[in-house]
């Protein structure tokens, strides 16, 4: 007989990275085949993150096209794995978060009638277009999901406030932990810039923050390295120009800023370490930092991963640049409050998660395996 196949689906950077701890714990065991399958919604970055796991797909769709509409993508990517369920019938589709390939993979594996688990289910906000696209992708794929890998139990809860059946629900950690865990251990290049003070790290991307708010969040940092003389900021620029647009006039000028390109993930694990304070509006990166005791700026007005914040390892400051200023300013002035967000505990996993979701497959699938306990 046959062994059963998984395909895990990729398409960005942040899945790459989410995705792939998963893919080595399936490999791991001899009961299934593992296929990993990349859309190519991201290309490059998407790879090199793969690489830092000693992973490469073993399908590429290479769905990118240059200034492709999101109708676009998802018109693509559903043409292309569609007629990879069709050729390769697998036994179960895996995919992760909120992307549109995330959303495609699910409702292709639902057409042709093939279980599909989402990893990092049960995210919510209160509005379906904040962030846009995302909230629709996560709760769309929700609908036609037979299994539910939410990262802890708020998510879970939102779930079961949807009715989704409880049986189908497994609060297995964050996978993001696994794979900074094992990073954190097995990278062996890194990126330190060669600065002996404090480090402020800031990232972002995100479609609802592109224009005034980029400006708003790009001056507030210039302001915080202002005005202090021991700090340098570091850049992880975005590839997408609309992002470089807006951020490269305001920092791009300045000796105690660096601009860098989107560093591979080992570099920039070992980056988030050597940092003293990250302004982000990645989620990924609101879950990695916490692992390693650094406090993070979360640039939104909402966030469907309010655990941090609950927790105080993260704190909501938006896009408003007096605000940003202000908080980030006291995290760098006040080392009572530094302190206090920096030895507070990251929520969001133990980094087994990759082995509860490889456990609740094989049992789904009808592979004997040891019980593992679900994370709290």
């Amino acid at each position: 007989m046959p062994k059963p196949l998984v395909v895990c689906v990729v398409g960005t950077r942040p899945e790459a990275i989410k995705v792939a701890p998963v893919v080595q714990e399936f490999r791991q065991h001899d009961a299934v085949q593992t296929l990993l399958v990349s859309t190519g919604q991201h290309r490059e970055i998407l790879l090199s993150a793969l690489a830092a796991f000693g992973l490469a797909p073993d399908e590429d769709l290479a769905i990118m096209q240059q200034g492709q509409t999101l109708a676009q993508v998802t018109s693509r990517a559903m043409e292309g794995l569609d007629g990879l369920f069709d050729r390769l019938k697998p036994a179960m589709v895996l995919a992760q978060g909120d992307t549109t390939t995330t959303f495609v993979a699910g409702l292709g594996a639902f057409y042709r009638r093939i279980p599909f688990g989402h990893i990092e289910a049960g995210l919510r906000t209160e509005s379906i277009d904040n962030p846009f696209p995302e909230e629709f992708n996560r709760r769309a794929v929700g609908l036609i999901s037979g299994l539910h890998f939410p990262p802890t139990t708020w998510s879970r809860d939102n779930l079961l406030a949807e009715k989704k059946n409880p049986d189908d629900i497994f609060v297995v950690g964050n996978t993001v932990i696994d794979a900074a865990q094992y990073t954190a251990n097995h990278a062996s290049d890194s990126w330190y810039p060669e600065f002996e003070g404090r480090v402020i790290l800031l990232t972002t991307h995100r479609r609802e923050n592109w224009g005034e708010p980029q400006k708003a969040i790009a001056e507030a940092a210039l302001e915080l390295v202002n005005r202090f003389p021991d700090t340098l900021l570091v850049v992880a620029m975005h590839p997408n120009p609309v992002v470089r647009d807006t951020l490269v006039p305001i920092l791009g000028n300045h000796d105690r800023i660096k601009l860098i390109e989107p560093p591979d993930y080992g570099p920039f694990v070992k980056l988030m370490q050597r940092a003293t304070l990250i302004l982000s509006d990645s989620g990924g990166v609101q879950e990695e930092a916490p692992a390693f005791g650094i406090p993070v700026l979360v640039l939104r007005d909402t966030t469907e991963r309010p655990e941090g914040v609950h927790a105080g390892t993260a704190k909501l400051v938006g896009t408003n640049k007096q605000r940003i200023i202000e908080e980030g300013a006291n995290l760098l002035s006040d080392p009572a409050a530094y302190k206090a967000m920096a030895q507070s505990v990251s929520p969001y996993g133990d980094g087994k998660a990759s082995a509860r979701i490889r456990a609740v497959v094989f049992n789904r699938l009808g592979i004997e395996t040891e019980p593992v306990e679900m994370w709290a």
